[in-house]
């Protein structure tokens, strides 16, 4: 063999080397990515399903207490109903704001009650509302970053080559419906 094909088969195989060293690293980080975007998911479903057990017992304290504010309940228990834990996540983001908006008129409606306000085991449920709201907002900013890295991943060389070949496609960000998002109207009085 002449020092010359040498060369060429060694240029060859390095070559060859360098790019199944990219497509095996670029695949391992695009898996670990996907991963964690289930797991960051799991997490979201973990806390949504906690909240969704907590809300009617919340109801429940405040339902004899509160006789003129029958449809801020309704409000609440409607929304609890439409949760779906096998819905798409689109479809859950929406049904968790407006879970979230529901449960904020109905705090808010409590704060017009001293007498309920003051019940022991509503202040605790609320606590334990407001408290699982903030882990559903803070593990929903990790969904939505982990997504946003895989999603970069596979749009930028070499994942952009690579996603076709092993069907990688981008996922969708933990988003509310614009309208879900705007304040809710908490005025209850009559005009």
């Amino acid at each position: 063999m002449s020092p010359a094909l040498a060369a060429v088969i060694f240029a060859v195989v390095l070559v060859g080397a360098i790019v199944g060293f990219i497509v095996l690293a670029s695949y391992n980080a695009v898996v670990a990515l996907r991963q964690r975007i289930d797991k960051a998911w799991a997490n979201i479903d973990v806390v949504l399903k906690q909240r969704h057990d907590q809300l009617p017992a919340l109801v429940a304290a405040v339902r004899g207490l509160m006789a003129y504010e029958q449809g801020v309940l309704t409000r609440v228990t409607e929304i609890r109903a439409a949760y779906v834990p096998t819905a798409s996540i689109p479809d859950q983001a929406v049904t968790s704001e407006a879970t979230s908006a529901a449960v904020r008129s109905l705090f808010a409606v409590v704060e017009r009650y001293p007498d309920i306000k003051s019940q022991a085991n509503v202040q605790d449920l609320q606590d334990q509302i407001e408290r699982l709201e903030a882990m559903i907002a803070d593990r929903r900013e990790l969904y939505n970053d982990q997504v946003y890295r895989y999603n970069t991943a596979i749009t930028q060389v070499p994942g952009v080559i690579l996603a076709p070949l092993f069907g990688w496609r981008a996922r969708q960000f933990f988003a509310a419906d614009p309208a879900d998002t705007l304040r809710p109207d908490t005025d209850l009085r009559t005009t």
